[in-house]
């Protein structure tokens, strides 16, 4: 292209050959460019166009749109960057294809210059250290100057700036560096375009309002008033309209400026506000205001004179009349003090609320950033089930918690009673195992422990009482004789206990007959199920031992206090309900014949 500056055509060729990650360092060559003191403005402007027709202001677009903490000098080249592109903007006039650079490319300059002073307003917050926050602080106002420069050359800018979410959220914040920044951008937009108020949507404007009459209740710092009331002074002075918007909306903003923010170094633009605002409503009055108000002097003159004559005719109610008086008095300034507790308190809570409601607001629109637009409504419904499940979860502990102080002293009464159980079980216990062994169980046979322990014991007593003298021959025919003795007796105890197993055997045995005959049906309703019953020795057998089980399973299952009489039995003693249990209604098998 003809009469192209050499540099710009050197840095083209330059972005063009080199890596994408080297290309915001080479941009930043465009500041020296526009800055070079021999430029007049013909040649800024014919520069600024060659810029344009090459593509690098695109390319700075396109850098911006990029992660910033990638790039060489992070966030420092973001801000420069910034503020090339705003400059290279300025002044620029394109004469091929004009509606792709207003209608599309400088609303996408506008959009990613709110990105990045978003980002970098939400660092400066979260930074710690000093020199931290200063860097962010710096880049945050050279992003804004950008912004302003931007829409100072490109008027119809103003109502896109103004109408963007992002914007709103930069000056929603409680951080008062950042807040005093973007209100200089407001007031900016304002003093470029005066009008631009009545060209956003009403929801824009009641927001913008909004936030600075909350700026004007929220906070007690004199700059951040000072600045919120210039701009609503800018604001009322602009449009009539806009007067009569904050005096039926804000009813309390006359007081809060009165009472507030007088004296704080700012009284000619707190005064000039109040005096516009009273203005607006002493001129809606009108005539019937003034009607009013003469009928309440009238009134109150002759309420006084009827006063005065009572108390002339009636000189002894005086003291009556002070002292109800007194107590009226009083009675008032309670109520009034009470009423303004009351309000200073609503006050507070909506407050509270609202900075509670502001945070929340900021922190969603943080998440909705970097979540993508497919996972919103994901992200959305799990958060409600995470606020479902808090909920849930707080109401069933209270609810515990109410039931259990409710039932604590049943459930110490009942924790008293299982200990005082278990005791007696394990005292009951302790007596169960102390008790003799029952006739018909043989006795255990001994160890080789015990055996050699009665060994010693036998060989212990020889030795203390020795035996006469005997020979051996006679020793050893004592010796056989004692054997043959024992053998008769153990054979004779054998026998004698077969015999006694076999009539206990055959007792329970006609025990068990005689109940089965007794409580057998008569003929006419005799089954073939009741014939097995007497043809099978199994069956009666099997419903008798079923009987003595279930009948120890419930005695042993009896409470404790249904046992306590078994203390008071000697060891020795065996219960006759006890042995007619185990031995007369339980069969214990055997033949019939002896």
């Amino acid at each position: 292209m003809a009469g192209t500056d050499p540099q710009i055509l050197a840095l083209a060729a330059q972005i063009t050959e080199s890596r994408e990650q080297d290309i915001p360092l080479l941009l930043l060559k465009l500041k020296g460019i526009l800055s070079s003191p021999s430029l007049g403005c013909e040649e800024s402007n014919k520069i600024k166009q060659d810029i344009y027709d090459y593509g690098l202001t695109q390319y700075c677009l396109l850098v911006l749109k990029q992660d910033h903490s990638q790039l060489h000098g992070a966030w420092a080249t973001a801000a420069q960057l910034a503020e090339i592109l705003s400059h290279c903007c300025v002044g620029l006039e394109v004469k091929e294809d004009p509606e792709e650079f207003y209608r599309k490319f400088l609303p996408s300059v506008i959009d990613s210059l709110l990105v990045l002073g978003k980002r970098l307003q939400a660092r400066f917050i979260r930074a710690i250290k000093d020199k931290e926050k200063q860097d962010f602080l710096h880049w945050f106002q050279t992003v804004t100057d950008a912004i302003c420069w931007l829409f100072g050359g490109h008027i119809q800018l103003a109502a896109r700036v103004l109408q963007n979410d992002r914007f709103l959220q930069l000056l929603i914040t409680d951080d008062v560096e950042t807040a005093i920044v973007m209100m200089s951008v407001l007031h900016n937009i304002l003093r470029v375009n005066s009008s631009v108020l009545l060209q956003v949507e009403e929801e824009t404007l009641h927001s913008v309002l909004d936030e600075l009459v909350y700026k004007l209740s929220s906070t007690t710092n004199p700059a951040v008033g000072s600045a919120a009331t210039k701009l609503l002074l800018l604001v009322a002075k602009s449009c009539k309209q806009l007067v009569q918007l904050l005096t039926a909306r804000y009813k309390g903003l006359k007081e809060l400026l009165s009472k507030q923010w007088t004296g704080k170094g700012f009284d000619r633009e707190v005064n000039q506000l109040l005096d516009l605002l009273y203005l607006e409503q002493s001129s809606g009055k009108g005539e019937m205001q003034k009607q009013h108000e003469a009928a309440c002097v009238i009134q109150a003159a002759w309420r006084g004179f009827q006063t005065r004559k009572r108390l002339k005719k009636l000189p002894q109610a005086v003291v009556t009349l002070q002292r109800s008086f007194r107590a009226k008095r009083e009675q008032e300034l309670q109520h009034l003090t009470k009423q303004k507790e009351d309000e200073a308190l609503k006050l507070q809570m909506q407050l509270q609320r609202q900075r509670a409601m502001r945070l929340f607001h900021e922190r969603q629109l943080a998440l909705l950033e970097v979540v993508h637009a497919s996972q919103v409504n994901k992200y959305m419904q799990e958060m409600e089930e995470k606020s479902a499940l808090t909920i849930q979860r707080f109401w069933r502990g209270y609810r515990a918690r109410r039931i259990f102080h409710q039932q604590k002293q049943s459930l110490k009464e009942y924790k008293a009673a299982v200990i005082i159980q278990r005791a007696a079980c394990k005292f009951l216990e302790k007596r169960r195992r102390r008790r003799p062994l029952s006739p018909w169980k043989e006795p255990r046979g001994l160890t080789d422990e015990q055996r050699l322990a009665l060994q010693q014991k036998v060989d212990d007593y020889i030795k203390l009482h020795p035996a006469s003298q005997m020979s051996e021959e006679r020793s050893k025919e004592l010796h056989v004789q004692a054997q043959a003795k024992l053998a008769q007796f153990l054979l004779r105890n054998r026998l004698d206990q077969r015999a006694a197993q076999r009539r206990e055997a055959l007792l329970a045995q006609v025990n068990t007959d005689v109940e089965l005959l007794m409580n057998a049906p008569g003929l006419a309703e005799t089954t073939e199920k009741d014939i097995g019953a007497f043809m099978s020795r199994s069956i009666p057998v099997a419903t008798k031992a079923r009987q003595a089980h279930n009948t120890m399973l419930k005695h042993t299952r009896w409470p404790w206090w249904k046992k306590l009489g078994d203390e008071f039995m000697e060891d020795d003693v065996i219960p006759d309900d006890a042995i007619n249990t185990e031995l007369e209604t339980l069969f214990i098998g055997g033949r019939k014949s002896f």
